[in-house]
């Protein structure tokens, strides 16, 4: 046998089998470094790798942005809905506490007095500037009749000039047509209390040498037994005394401004229902110092 007939193959094949655990147990134990040739080619790759990755993290953070954004402008819908519902059911009710306290006032006054009274409410208003009335829900099949006095709890409002069968048309104390008589609480003085189409009323027929005073109150005088004897109608807001007239001319305010009553009382029966000492004013006058108004023979009128 030849001693250097040997297989090479085989010799290689072993050598490769032995190195190969070698190598192994090496480089888990320390890493190679890099070779030059491969450093280039490791930069662009990290490069590309942190490109890629800050890409898609800063795509991934703009859409949960945006859907988060979505997600507020929806809540942000849903809580503006709701705070308009509610407010809505506040307003409700408020209106409905402001109407249960008018009707508790109207139901107070309706048994504090001895007058027949019929409850209604306003349910249309007259566009016509000629004529001041007011249309309620009341008529001739609840005892409505021409003429009857209508009341709120603050003070007289006009009277049923038009009844029909379900409805009434109700004429303002500030119709140019209204006339009712009025006398001065405080001192006692009696006139005519005359509309004037307006906000504005007259009392007329006052003399001189009256007593009366800006912010005196003028209730009604009772006399048709229409109205209660001293109810609050107006008061006075000016007066003016005129050589050449025979009385004063004064101007009025009413208590009851008709452009917001809603619910009216009508007066089926005064039944001689006097409130004079219940509305009665003290000597000394309610209202400041007037200004005077000067006649043209410059004469000074009544202070106010």
């Amino acid at each position: 046998m030849n001693f250097f007939n040997v297989d090479f193959k085989k010799l290689v094949l072993a050598l490769v089998v032995l190195i190969l655990p070698l190598i192994s147990i090496n480089m888990q134990q320390k890493p190679q470094e890099s070779h030059w040739l491969t450093k280039p080619f490791s930069l662009l790759a990290s490069t590309v790798q942190a490109s890629f990755f800050g890409f898609s993290n800063g795509v991934q953070s703009t859409t949960a942005l945006y859907v988060n954004l979505i997600g507020i402008k929806k809540t942000n819908e849903d809580l503006s809905l709701k705070n308009s519902e509610l407010m809505a059911r506040l307003n409700v009710l408020a209106e409905l506490e402001h109407e249960n306290n008018r009707l508790k006032n109207l139901l107070s006054f309706k048994e504090a007095t001895k007058m027949e009274l019929v409850a209604a409410q306003v349910i249309g208003r007259d566009l016509v500037p000629d004529h001041n009335t007011i249309t309620i829900n009341k008529g001739t099949s609840h005892g409505l009749k021409p003429g009857m006095a209508v009341l709120t709890t603050e003070g007289a409002l006009g009277y049923v000039f038009r009844p029909d069968f379900l409805t009434s048309r109700v004429m303002l104390i500030t119709d140019r047509y209204s006339v009712v008589d009025g006398i001065v609480a405080r001192s006692r003085a009696q006139g005519i209390v005359e509309g004037r189409n307006s906000t504005s009323l007259q009392l007329k027929y006052v003399e001189k040498t009256a007593d009366v005073n800006v912010g005196d109150l003028v209730v009604t005088g009772g006399l048709d037994n229409i109205f209660p004897k001293g109810y609050p109608l107006a008061k006075i807001e000016s007066i003016e005394r005129k050589n050449y007239l025979v009385s004063l001319k004064i101007d009025l305010r009413p208590v009851v401004d008709p452009k917001v009553v809603e619910e009216v009382l009508v007066v089926i029966s005064a039944k001689s229902e006097d409130l004079t000492p219940q509305f009665a004013q003290p000597s000394e006058t309610e209202g400041g110092e007037a200004t005077e108004t000067e006649n043209p023979e410059g004469q000074q009128g009544i202070p106010q």
